[in-house]
């Protein structure tokens, strides 16, 4: 079966070939008018398709089906229901009904709300997303869905994202047809999105509580290898991991998960998977079961897969990279440069718009990838910083800015160009990569590398698409009503104004530097080191009338996201804090004292033995460990009383404000204490696997 790969791709989904061959021709037609216009489907043709469906499942073993759903926790959520349908005279028949399939109705109490929803308050609705297909995972149909309460207020990540994608759509497609674009009826966003991850064996797993509670190591004294060698980065594959790659691979293509590109990564036990490109909201759904397949099928190959941001200390962490790129129903790829000058004009266009885009709203970016855990990565020498900035590259750079300076355009080999508009032709990947920079244009997309390895790719499009549709309505209202022989010089002007206006934002070169940290303040861009300094821009007036205006979220659904996303990040330290206690106390610190007694014990007999002996190693080591000792014990106490006392702090941004500033480092100072211990402790006498078991034990 493994041998013919087009046969098994997407042998588990309900894709169009199968409601091809499954569905009536008028039930098709209707099904997939419904899907392309995005609207709601008839009560009848829901009923045949489910017929359909539920047909297909059962011939393919599925017992059960689900409305699987994205909750505010980062993780997908499902409720399975069987098809028996008792008839009465003790048998059964597999049923299932169109209105099954459109809403289901799981409870809604239980989820983060961030305050819409009281814990009393329990119904919830599901409805089904019919432009995500359904598949077959587990013996159970998934029907992938968008989550919202009983008084219609959106509980997931999937709405806002449809919402959004409609929204960028609509104006898209308008300043196409001022641009003299008319054909062009709908544009897709599409994504495709890069996942790192690390693997570790299962059983070295089992024994570091940190990494089960948390995800991360709490502390660890560095392997005597890193990353340093540079051998690891694209290199062969270890036989438990290229097995474990393949079968993620078949179950991926099963699923018609479109995965392409598999790889070592830069840091020991760091890998990477990347997809081909996909409609934003399947490309959504299909990374959360990329990392749920993930981790399944560690477990099956006894390891474990670590999708934490910082898992390691003192190696590079994972991060998602958000490839992002928008498409009309006619083929054009907008962010192509393309070989015409009305190509390059809309190019042009569309390009400063994301430059104004991603300007104006830098904030709500970096608050889109704000979690505890990334905070440990950006700004490390493997992440971009936490300031937002554009890589466009010198070709781009050289010819916007020429346009903004209203002056010809240097001919040069790599780009061609028609002086007479001044609109050049471009050649793809006139740019070279950076790495460093947050949001880097690629050739034909811009690449978005600030997600962290665990975050939905939900948020960063909710807001990138947001943005992006304000101001391409700006565009349009500019240009609407210019007249047709003035279009090119009012462009112009357009593109110049912009740059005059937004450029700051533009940066090509390294932004690993503490150079680059004073520059981006010098032009007066945001620099949100932690969750809680972002967090605190999500409702700033900008950002409130951005996601209001356009209908991304209600009042109460962007405070309840503001609300949710500082819980999670209490909750995350508060765990971590609380973690950290319990390891110190009940396993380190005795191994420590256990040592230092045995230490001691060994001094003693030394002596008794042999008098006049200098016992140098011995006393030193008795005495690193014994103010070793002090300084965990009053850390911890201190951390206990610390953490106790965020949770006091009512207003949800203070107490978010003083765990990142008090409780994250009484941690960082304990955790320094405990990495010069263990680097003086035996590997038999500590009670947790060490750095070098975890990254070289596979």
């Amino acid at each position: 079966m493994e041998s013919n790969i087009p046969e098994i791709y997407g042998c588990y989904v309900f894709n169009d070939k199968i409601m091809r061959n499954k569905l009536p021709k008028d039930v098709y037609k209707a099904l997939r008018k419904t899907i392309q216009n995005e609207t709601h489907l008839q009560l009848d043709i829901a009923n045949s398709v489910a017929v359909a469906m539920k047909e297909w499942a059962i011939e393919n073993g599925a017992t059960h089906y689900t409305h699987w759903f994205q909750p505010m926790t980062n993780v997908t959520a499902e409720k399975h229901d069987s098809f028996v349908c008792p008839t009465g005279d003790g048998q059964v028949i597999m049923d299932f009904s169109g209105k099954e399939l459109v809403k289901g109705e799981p409870d809604a109490s239980s989820f983060p709300s961030g305050g819409l929803r009281a814990t009393f308050e329990a119904r919830g609705y599901t409805a089904w997303d019919p432009t995500s297909p359904a598949f077959i995972k587990d013996k159970t149909l998934y029907i992938p869905t968008a989550f919202c309460s009983y008084s219609g207020e959106a509980l997931d990540k999937k709405t806002p994202l449809l919402r959004s994608m409609e929204t960028l759509n609509r104006a898209a497609v308008k300043l196409l047809h001022v641009l003299g674009n008319k054909d062009v009826k709908h544009i897709s966003i599409t994504i495709g999105a890069e996942q790192e991850y690390f693997l570790v064996d299962k059983d070295v797993y089992q024994n570091r509580k940190d990494l089960k509670y948390t995800g991360r190591t709490l502390f660890g004294a560095p392997a005597p290898k890193g990353q340093e060698m540079e051998d690891h980065y694209f290199g062969n594959l270890k036989p438990r991991i290229a097995a474990y790659m393949h079968d993620l691979d078949m179950e991926l293509w099963k699923l018609g998960i479109p995965s392409k590109t598999k790889h070592n990564e830069a840091a020991p036990a760091q890998h990477e998977l990347a997809p081909v490109f996909e409609t934003a909201n399947v490309a959504v759904d299909h990374n959360q079961l990329t990392m749920e397949i993930m981790k399944k099928l560690a477990d099956k190959h006894n390891m474990v897969c670590l999708l934490h941001e910082k898992p390691f200390e003192g190696i590079n962490g994972s991060g998602k990279h958000d490839n992002w790129s928008l498409t009309t129903d006619t083929g054009e790829n907008l962010f192509d440069p393309g070989k015409t000058p009305a190509e390059n004009t809309q190019f042009l266009v569309f390009l400063v718009a994301v430059i104004k885009a991603v300007d104006d709203y830098a904030d709500l970016l970096r608050i889109s990838v704000a979690s505890a855990g990334n905070d440990h990565r950006l700004g490390g020498h493997e992440a971009p910083p936490a300031i937002v900035s554009i890589y466009l590259g010198d070709d781009l750079y050289r010819i916007l800015r020429s346009i903004q300076k209203d002056r010809e355009i240097n001919q040069q080999d790599e780009v061609e160009m028609d002086i007479a508009k001044v609109l050049p032709h471009f050649l793809q990947d006139t740019t070279d990569r950076n790495r460093t920079s947050p949001f880097a244009f690629t050739g034909n997309k811009f690449e978005f590398r600030m997600l962290g390895s665990s975050a939905s790719v939900a948020d960063p499009n909710v807001y990138l698409n947001t943005a992006m549709a304000e101001t391409l309505n700006q565009f349009r209202e500019r240009l609407e009503n210019v007249p047709e022989e003035e279009m090119e010089t009012e462009i112009r002007k357009l593109i110049q104004e912009t740059m005059a206006n937004h450029r700051r934002v533009i940066f090509n070169g390294n932004g690993y530097t503490d150079e680059w940290v004073e520059e981006a303040a010098k032009r007066g861009l945001f620099n949100l080191v932690s969750t809680p300094d972002a967090l605190e821009q999500f409702i700033s007036e900008k950002n409130k009338k951005l996601l209001l205006e356009h209908k991304i979220f209600t009042e109460q659904e962007l405070y309840s996201r503001y609300e949710i996303m500082l819980e999670n990040y209490m909750k995350t330290i508060n765990l971590e804090a609380n973690t950290m206690i319990e390891m110190i106390q009940k396993d380190f610190l005795p191994a420590v004292v256990a040592y230092t007694k045995e230490l001691a014990e060994t001094a003693s007999l030394k002596k008794s033995v042999v008098p006049d002996v200098t016992l140098v190693s011995e006393e030193s080591l008795i005495k690193k460990l014994s103010e070793a000792q002090t300084n965990l014990y009053n850390g911890i106490e201190k951390l206990k009383a610390d953490n106790l006392a965020a949770k006091q702090i009512a207003n949800h941004l203070e107490a978010a404000k003083y765990y990142q500033s008090v409780v994250l480092k009484d941690m960082e100072d304990i955790r320094i204490f405990a990495d010069e211990a263990e680097a003086l402790m035996p590997e038999a006498k500590l009670p947790y696997p060490t750095y070098g078991e975890l990254l070289f034990s596979i």
